[in-house]
């Protein structure tokens, strides 16, 4: 989110801190990513040339970058020491020896995030460190980005503003004969004229018939006929946060058992969204959604978990799941996205984006969950 000031990243590099002392961790490496831009405000791409943020539980961090990027930390409001190096790899290892060193970070437990550092990255770290044990302290940093503030909830509500606005625009579009890939297309042009940044937090899945039966479908040549389903699960980014939503429709009326399980389906999610309140189990939602499923009797035809964390990833903590034993806690943000899937026929899924609040649960989307008959 641009426009952090040096009094929100300090407070959630302090935060850090105290979640590292209570793992008996000497500190945290993290490379280019969300978690990087939550702490430093710092926007770098994967590439070639590795970046290391060092941030110790005690003293000043450290940033390991290449000489050209070097402008963005001198423009950013940050407490850190840089170290850079040239086009010539003889001099990227002494970056990070002396980012580590600058750092204190020479034994101990080092945490990283393991599905995001590279094998790149870790191997000058180690070299620079060989006394370090790097392991994973993924729960230490979920613990922080799980509570949203009120400028990233903002930032959510007003990528599910430009999500929603998108899909308008693009049902028009709709009509028998045009391709799932067309109307990805077109889906894609009104998310962006509508204010989504560029990177979209995944392609959309626009799925017309039979296909709609596969959770991550992916648009196709299938041109829409009457009486298919009309799958919609898209999403929007606004200044790094995200939206993920998904929507109903048939291009005229389906057959009667699709139509009903789309009826089923939106019960489901109903169920969902009443359940969230703080203080229950994220597993507690899982629960509520899948029984209305199962006493319908397509308990096994819900092949997935109700739902995921959602912010500055479109899958993060706190996932959405039965065994998930994690107890729920105001600000935290997550999907709802129960689902039906009959092969070779059709599938029905409906999404909302939910916020625990002090009341219970809101929902950031606000578009109609019902199915939506399209004219042919």
């Amino acid at each position: 989110m641009s426009g952090m000031d040096a009094q929100t990243l300090a407070r959630r590099q302090n935060q850090l801190r105290r979640a590292m002392i209570e793992s008996n961790l000497s500190g945290f490496a993290i490379n280019p990513g969300p978690s990087l831009t939550y702490l430093t405000g710092l926007h770098f791409h994967l590439s070639e040339r590795p970046v290391v943020f060092l941030i110790p539980a005690e003293g000043r961090p450290s940033l390991v970058l290449p000489e050209l990027e070097s402008q963005k930390v001198s423009d950013a409001a940050l407490d850190l020491a840089s170290f850079t190096y040239t086009e010539s790899l003889d001099n990227w290892a002494q970056a990070f020896d002396k980012g580590m060193q600058s750092a204190g970070l020479r034994r101990g437990a080092v945490g990283i995030e393991p599905r995001n550092l590279r094998v790149l990255e870790l191997r000058f770290l180690e070299g620079a460190a060989p006394a370090v044990q790097f392991i994973s302290g993924e729960q230490a940093l979920a613990s922080l980005r799980m509570h949203k503030e009120a400028e990233e909830l903002d930032c959510m509500r007003k990528a599910t503003v430009i999500a929603e606005q998108a899909l308008l625009d693009t049902l028009p579009s709709v009509r028998e004969g045009v391709s799932e890939r067309t109307i990805a297309a077109t889906l894609i042009q009104h998310l962006l004229r509508n204010g989504s940044d560029g990177e979209l937090p995944f392609q959309p899945i626009i799925a017309f018939g039979a296909n709609s039966a596969n959770p991550h479908a992916v648009p196709s040549d299938y041109e829409v006929k009457a009486g298919d389903l009309v799958l919609f699960d898209w999403g929007a980014n606004y200044l790094g946060y995200f939206s993920d939503l998904t929507r109903m429709f048939a291009l005229g009326e389906p057959e009667p058992e699709l139509m009903n399980i789309v009826r089923i389906v939106e019960q489901s999610n109903a169920a969902g969204r009443d359940a969230v309140r703080s203080g229950v189990r994220a597993g507690a939602i899982d629960d509520a959604s899948r029984k209305v499923i199962v006493d319908a009797g397509y308990g096994d035809r819900f092949i997935h978990r109700t739902g995921h964390g959602l912010g500055l990833e479109v899958h993060e903590e706190p996932y959405i799941r039965a065994d998930n034993e994690r107890i729920l806690e105001e600000g935290m943000t997550f999907t709802i996205e129960p689902g039906i899937y009959l092969t070779g026929r059709g599938g029905a899924r409906i999404e909302d984006d939910m916020v625990v609040t002090s009341s219970g649960g809101e929902s950031l989307s606000t578009l109609s969950r019902g199915l939506r008959i399209l004219s042919l």
